[in-house]
């Protein structure tokens, strides 16, 4: 007999009225009945498909499965063999290009709700029983430098410290999460969350050093003289600006201004927190890009206040990069979104402050090389639209720090470290590198799949450093 199937288990949500006056997260989770529902449509595929989808393999129908039959601890256990930020990863990565879009139900139904599901075990897991470390009982002696501690460094640390090595990760800000702290909001992933599964690693062994950077405070050659292997996972944290007329009037920010001001320095509590920010009630605040920082920029000008946040977009919805839960949460929210246009330069009073945008309508022609349509300007179609405030959040490059004071390290022509794709080993014996800094901007999931790789091949390389003080080969205990 066929399995009767039930409709796709909808996410709760906090009320749109109620949303858009505070920083609490939006999606409130499964409840236990719910996740087994939903657990029970999986078809526990033979060959599964999803897992093959998942950056970090995770052993996807073997966790739905214990979800169903009620043992949450043993889903739990599962899912962190493989991935060991959890409740991050339920929460932002896009399932629905990646797990769930290879999922066989997806081709006659909805696909199970995999993020769903591991956003529910993690949570689970650390309000009941507390987040589980996996920390090796036998140590191999060899220490280990992680240069940032955002997805792909901690991914690289969580399985470097499994295999025995020694870790420490060092990090530039003054919190540990990289952009899961700075660079998502609170209501799209709660801050605590993140410092919860920061400090079972932290117990695991995993040493963290803030406020460090690496090119500054030491160069990646002084940590080769005190560190067996370093990995770079510094992510891409240049803002990419618009490089058009009156980009410098006040009101204009860069989307990892604004959100680290909002999110790490918590200048939404100003001044209960001494971070300030330009007072958006009442404004009209447009945001520049259609990608996940576009969207969280907006979402949040909204939150403080704004009575009109809108999103300038260059092509349409249909191609816009952000994820279409994202989007679907800001037009519940009363976001404008002003499509196939594009700014032509800024306007400014005679203070300097921003007063308008002038804005170029476009229209699609052919695809380009990320496969979208092409916008093209229609010519004689030019406004002035009235704004008090814009972000611009178009994409990030590589910070050149670390090229800079390591200048034998290969980087190609945008400063994005080049290493061997199956192995992520740079030019430099010793030293490894993933995740934006190497691919450019990208998901979490994506950076954490590249610390993996790393961890495994760093790991490969330690046992293949076979020496003592006198370069006399000697024989290391297999792990």
């Amino acid at each position: 007999m066929s399995k009767v199937l039930t409709e796709r288990m909808k996410m709760p949500t906090q009320a749109v009225e109620e949303r858009i006056c505070n920083f609490k997260e939006v999606n409130l989770g499964y409840t236990l009945e719910m996740a087994q529902t939903e657990a029970d449509r999986c078809l526990q595929c033979k060959k599964p498909m999803c897992t093959e989808g998942c950056p970090v393999s995770v052993k996807i129908p073997d966790f739905v499965g214990a979800v169903y039959e009620g043992d949450i601890p043993k889903a739990a256990k599962i899912l962190k063999m493989d991935n060991i930020l959890p409740a991050v990863c339920g929460r932002v990565c896009p399932q629905e290009e990646q797990c769930e879009k290879l999922c066989v139900l997806g081709r006659k139904e909805k696909p199970v709700a995999i993020g769903n599901l591991e956003r529910f075990v993690a949570d689970w897991e650390r309000e009941n029983i507390g987040i589980a470390s996996n920390a090796s009982k036998e140590k191999t002696g060899f220490k280990v430098a992680v240069i940032g501690g955002g997805p792909s460094g901690l991914s690289c640390a969580g399985d470097l410290i499994q295999m025995g090595h020694e870790v420490t990760v060092f990090e530039a800000l003054h919190e540990i999460g990289g952009v899961l702290m700075y660079g998502i909001p609170e209501f799209r992933l709660p801050k605590e969350i993140v410092q919860e599964e920061v400090k079972a690693l932290e117990k695991a062994g995993v040493v963290f050093i803030k406020n460090y950077i690496i090119g500054l405070t030491e160069t990646v050659d002084e940590l080769l003289e005190r560190f067996d292997a370093v990995f770079i996972g510094v992510g891409a944290g240049l803002p990419y600006f618009l490089n058009i007329p009156g980009e410098e009037l006040n009101g204009i920010y860069s989307s990892n201004e604004f959100l680290t001001r909002i999110n790490l320095m918590k200048a939404y509590k100003f001044p209960e927190y001494d971070t300030p920010m330009l007072s958006l009630e009442g404004k009209t605040v447009a945001v520049f890009g259609g990608g996940n920082t576009a969207i969280d920029s907006v979402r949040t000008a909204k939150r403080l206040g704004a009575s009109h946040a809108i999103i300038f977009y260059r092509r349409t919805q249909e191609e816009m990069p952000a994820r279409a839960e994202e989007i679907h949460h800001a037009i519940e929210e009363g976001i404008e979104f002003l499509y196939l246009v594009s700014p032509l330069k800024f306007n400014g009073d005679s203070n300097g402050w921003l007063k308008s945008v002038t804005i170029q309508k476009m229209e699609l022609g052919e695809p380009d090389h990320s496969g979208r349509r092409k916008p093209i300007p229609i010519p004689n179609q030019i406004e002035d639209i009235e704004i008090d405030a814009a972000i611009v959040a178009i994409g990030n490059g590589s910070n050149p720090i670390i090229n800079q004071t390591t200048p034998d390290l290969n980087v190609n022509k945008w400063g994005n470290i080049l290493v061997d794709s199956e192995t992520m080993e740079t030019n430099k014996p010793g030293v490894f590198a993933g995740g934006d800094i190497v691919t450019g901007g990208a998901t979490v999931i994506l950076a954490m799949g590249a610390g993996r790789k790393a961890a495994k091949s760093i790991n490969e390389f330690l046992k293949s450093k076979k020496w003592n003080d006198n370069n006399n080969i000697v024989s290391l205990p297999e792990w």
